[in-house]
């Protein structure tokens, strides 16, 4: 409409509109699509240029003449979608003339179809295609969550040798892999021992009950004098006393695994509580001329009775396997991160294949000589249980022939 203003506005007039219009054919003819009408005003509002087959009159009588451009969508006789625009414009004479230009939308609206068509046809392959490749994501996101279940479903108390394979995985994923591979670990690693310790209790227990068992059916087989009988059963109450003690101290370690146990701590002073340990020791030690000394100090976070129990098995060992006429030493002391306090006495030693497993239940260096002394074998164990709930540990060295020195390590008290 703008190209058909400025052609007008060149010199055009009403007569040179119907006599020269080539400067306005120019504009549509080469566009079938194209039709343009201009009409002249009243009072003939006679028909100056007519370019195009597509009839317009009918738009003559449905646009009201303004300066401004107005639109209209119509249908033809064929049911073609017609775009019209219509507008005043003025000559260079100062005449007005009213412009009708016409856009058949007929290819448009194939072109629409077309599209339509297409779209129609594609869409439920395209919607195949995205419902495959969704279903094919998922399920490759979902391969680890099914192996995760795989791998759950055939864990069993029996069988915890089963692992998840970290390869491949999202970082997410194997972190996730790796805890759940180490939490596996942990509870085959508890019940190895949970089993070992079964094993271990029923063979420490079988061999006092067969004990108690032999010596009352021996004693019974026939008749016996009343002496005979009291010796028995002085007998058997030493075995009953040993049993006794291994109950006790089983009933010890599972009342020091619990996390429960930690609700007593308070502050301790280690060299408090090993004076009064080594004042229950006393009349032991002298009998075997034993001299107990203890140096040094420090304050840790604990439970006292616990902390007395854990000084009280390493010193009662270290009186029984120290030379006579020597000295057994208690040290406490002060580290950056940790205090220590160990027991060390002159002795035999112990062989270094037996070091890493003093700590273990039922575990003994010397069998035969610690259970004729009364011992039950769980000393150690119980030792190790307490510093565990302490957040320390417990540490043994040894020069065969020389000495030995047992330790507990805490954490330090926060300043």
């Amino acid at each position: 409409m703008e190209q058909i203003q400025h052609s007008l506005a060149l010199g055009l007039d009403a007569h040179a509109i119907r006599a020269r219009p080539h400067s306005l054919m120019d504009l549509v003819i080469g566009h079938d699509n194209f039709h343009l009408t201009i009409v002249g005003t009243a009072p003939d509002n006679s028909v100056l240029l007519n370019v195009g087959s597509k009839p317009q009159e009918p738009l003559l009588t449905d646009f009201k003449p303004r300066e401004t451009l107005g639109y209209l969508n119509w249908v033809d006789s064929y049911g073609n979608q017609v775009l019209s625009a219509s507008s005043l414009m003025r000559l260079a004479n100062g005449e007005r003339v009213r412009v009708l230009l016409s856009l058949d939308r007929m290819d448009d609206q194939a072109l629409l179809s077309a599209y339509l068509r297409a779209t129609l046809i594609a869409l439920p392959l395209l919607l195949i295609l995205i419902g495959m490749g969704a279903w094919w994501l998922v399920q490759r996101g979902l391969a680890p969550l099914k192996q995760f279940s795989q791998v759950a479903a055939k864990v069993t108390t029996q069988d915890l040798t089963h692992r998840l394979s970290v390869d491949n995985l999202p970082h997410e994923l194997g972190e996730l892999a790796h805890g759940i591979n180490v939490m596996l670990d942990r509870l085959d690693a508890g019940v190895q021992q949970l089993s070992q310790f079964s094993d271990d209790l029923a063979h420490e227990l079988r061999a006092p009950l067969t004990n108690l068992m032999g010596k009352a059916q021996l004693t019974l087989s026939r008749q016996r004098p009343p002496q005979e009988y009291k010796a028995v059963l002085e007998s058997n109450t030493e075995e009953l006393e040993r049993l006794a003690r291994i109950v006790s101290d089983m009933l010890f370690l599972a009342q020091v695994s619990h996390p429960a146990a930690r609700a007593s701590f308070t502050e301790v002073s280690l060299a408090q509580e090993a004076q009064r340990v080594m004042e229950l020791f006393a009349l032991s030690a002298e009998d075997k001329g034993v001299t107990l000394s203890l140096r040094g100090d420090a304050w840790v976070t604990g439970d006292r009775l616990m902390i007395q129990r854990a000084i009280s098995n390493l010193l009662s060992n270290a009186i029984r396997h120290t030379s006579e006429a020597s000295t057994v030493l208690l040290l406490v002391e002060t580290y950056e991160q940790s205090v220590s306090l160990s027991v060390g006495n002159p002795g035999r030693g112990i062989e270094a294949h037996h070091l890493p497993h003093l700590f273990e239940r039922f575990y003994r260096a010397d069998s035969s000589r610690t259970r004729a002394e009364g011992g039950t074998g769980l000393g150690l164990a119980i030792v190790k249980s307490i510093m565990h709930l302490h957040q320390g540990h417990a540490h043994v060295t040894s020069q065969p022939g020389r000495f030995t020195r047992f330790s507990l390590v805490f954490p330090s008290k926060p300043a």
